[in-house]
């Protein structure tokens, strides 16, 4: 019998959690950024996503490593899931040490249909509240596809084309080891990041896939030193990174904003902009 996945629109949950410094510091330390932080300070854009963790039993984990599907999540049947964009608002700053809640709402299911076959999307909408109010509003968007044939060669990677022109360039390793600490610091155990064999030959990629949050925190945080503190970031996963090269963090400002991306061998895998504006 079908799932009517539309019921799930307007489904709810709930976490609080204490912003403890040291998932922040782990971070940071991984990023080889200095990590002398403590209760009181404000927390780095995006290293919200540290924490709210739900952790499962491994019974209730699927072959790929996520969650079994269903519960807050809709029980979508198509295999492969992915962190394709979204949109964070920064309305006023959250401190380590904070006490803050966090409310997630389904906004929105919808089925379409893609070059590699049925896909799914899920919007999710998160709003964080701390000890003065809303501090965080953000818009996820999931997308599920249908898998590869079993055996299919990895996808090609595209040439390399030369950079763009940009005001900021900063080269960053993304290798096992970064990948690893980075699922482990968001409790990620989507298997793409760190079972190569995985990777390769069940979803058909070059190698370890980097984390699309992993870049929209290294873009923006790169953004911010630039610049200042962001008030709003829309971001886009536009094709794979992979852990068999470096990537470059870019950036190119424009007006009261910047247009930022992320890049592998000259093609963007993740794009997005940046509107400024000290948070209240």
């Amino acid at each position: 019998m079908s799932v009517d996945l539309k019921a799930w629109i307007g489904r709810q949950e709930e976490r609080r959690e204490r912003l403890e410094p040291a998932r922040t510091h782990a971070l940071l330390a991984a990023l080889e950024q200095p990590a002398g932080l403590a209760d009181g300070d404000v927390m780095p854009p995006l290293f919200h996503w540290l924490h709210f963790w739900d952790p499962k039993p491994p019974s209730e984990t699927g072959p790929d490593g996520h969650p079994a599907r269903g519960g807050f999540l809709p029980p979508v049947a198509l295999p492969r899931r992915m962190w394709a964009g979204g949109r964070v608002e920064f309305v006023r700053p959250l401190r380590l040490g904070e006490e803050v809640r966090k409310l997630s709402t389904i906004d929105d299911v919808q089925e379409k249909s893609g070059r590699t076959g049925a896909l799914i999307f899920v919007t999710v909408r998160h709003e964080l509240h701390g000890s003065g109010g809303l501090a965080v509003r953000e818009r996820q968007d999931l997308v599920y596809r249908e898998a590869p044939p079993r055996g299919a060669p990895a996808a090609a990677q595209p040439p390399p084309a030369e950079p763009e022109p940009a005001d900021w360039r900063e080269e960053q390793a993304a290798g096992p080891v970064l990948l690893f600490r980075f699922s482990a610091l968001t409790l990620n155990s989507h298997r793409i990041h760190y079972d190569r064999p995985y990777a390769v030959e069940e979803e058909g990629y070059q190698g370890l896939v980097v984390h699309g949050p992993l870049q929209a925190t290294l873009m923006t945080g790169l953004a911010g030193r630039k610049l200042g503190a962001p008030a709003r970031l829309d971001y886009r996963a536009m094709t794979p990174a992979v852990d068999l090269h470096p990537i470059s963090v870019c950036g190119r400002r424009h007006g009261e904003g910047a247009d930022i991306w992320v890049e592998q061998h000259g093609r963007r895998t993740m794009t997005g902009t940046l509107a400024l504006g000290a948070a209240a």
